[in-house]
């Protein structure tokens, strides 16, 4: 399906300077609209003015960065292989260790409630660490497997491991999980995001599903979580499957954006089990997406992403970070103003 208005093909810009490997994570600013992190494979974390299309900063790694997450508009964070958590001054554009993860860092995101950085990593630890204190880690949490995704709502974190494993916890309550639970996908977990109006969160699979999933643990709430098959096509009665790479709640609509290696972005009514949009397709796989704060614009990682093994990076495109404008397709059809 090609979209008539909403990230067209005219509706959307690529960025100047992208990075030289694979993207691993593209966020938005928590309060800026138009400041952007861009973390890569290329050991870079850049900083963008995506109104001015311009790099404004770029910080050097020793090794490639997975995860970036802003803690307000002029402080940013980051982690990866190195194994190190980072805090990035986007004013002075100094980079500042915090401290060690025993492996990789792979997920990273603030807690507005308690003004925490909250790290996951393949150790299987979960950390929280706090930039104004001398010792800048405020305490480790062990669970059983890898950690691959996180997200948090409020007071609310979900981890999702190896395995899949998800735990939910209460981050005032870090010493025991609220809820442990199975994935509702039969493989492996490549995304997660939590949706915004706090009732429960999406995880996209490496075989084309996404899982609609309800924090509220009574039978009248875990009758309402279901599964769907996306990003998937049928060529020469062959059918094709890809992984969804990144999942977004639209910040004022609540709807949900799936990304996958077969290059599109949807937008779906989840509530009501419908896609509203499927945009113009990229030339390469899509393994990060976020939205703005004021919900206008979708950040889009564009990017190699492996699947196809050694073989697939002989023809692989170069990266490339867009921006694009979204409207009305981004509403739902019962949406109202309020």
């Amino acid at each position: 399906m090609w979209c008539r208005n909403g990230l067209g093909r005219g509706d959307r810009f690529e960025l100047v300077s992208p990075p030289f490997d694979s993207v691993s994570s593209v966020r938005f600013a928590p309060k800026h609209p138009d400041h952007l992190l861009v973390s890569s494979w290329d050991t870079t974390v850049r900083f963008y003015d995506v109104a001015a299309n311009e790099q404004k900063c770029n910080f050097e790694h020793r090794a490639a960065v997975l995860a970036c997450c802003f803690s307000d508009d002029s402080h940013a964070y980051s982690g990866g292989l190195d194994t190190y958590v980072h805090e990035l001054d986007l004013q002075t554009e100094k980079m500042t260790a915090l401290g060690p993860h025993s492996d990789a860092v792979s997920s990273i995101c603030h807690s507005r409630e308690s003004n925490s950085i909250i790290t996951g990593s393949w150790d299987r630890t979960v950390r929280f660490w706090d930039s104004r204190a001398s010792s800048a880690q405020q305490s480790s949490h062990d669970l059983p497997e890898r950690v691959y995704h996180m997200d948090i709502v409020d007071n609310i974190l979900v981890v999702g491991m190896a395995s899949r494993m998800f735990w939910i916890y209460d981050i005032r309550k870090m010493e025991i999980p609220a809820q442990q639970r199975d994935s509702s996908l039969r493989f492996m977990t490549r995304s997660l995001a939590c949706m915004i109006d706090r009732q429960g969160y999406a995880t996209g699979s490496t075989e084309g599903r996404i899982a609609v999933e309800y924090f509220d643990p009574s039978p009248e709430a875990q009758e309402k979580k279901y599964v769907f098959k996306c990003h998937r096509q049928t060529i020469d009665d062959v059918d094709h499957v890809w992984p969804v790479n990144a999942l977004a709640f639209h910040p004022i609509y609540n709807t949900l954006a799936s990304a996958g290696s077969d290059g599109t972005v949807s937008i779906w009514d989840y509530k009501v089990k419908k896609r509203l949009r499927q945009y113009p397709k990229f030339d390469s796989p899509i393994p990060s997406i976020h939205f703005n704060s004021d919900g206008k614009r979708l950040a889009i990682g564009v990017s190699y992403t492996w699947d196809e093994g050694d073989e697939g990076a002989k023809t692989a495109e170069r990266p490339s970070v867009w921006i694009g404008k979204v409207g009305d397709e981004t509403k739902p059809k019962a949406w109202v103003e309020k």
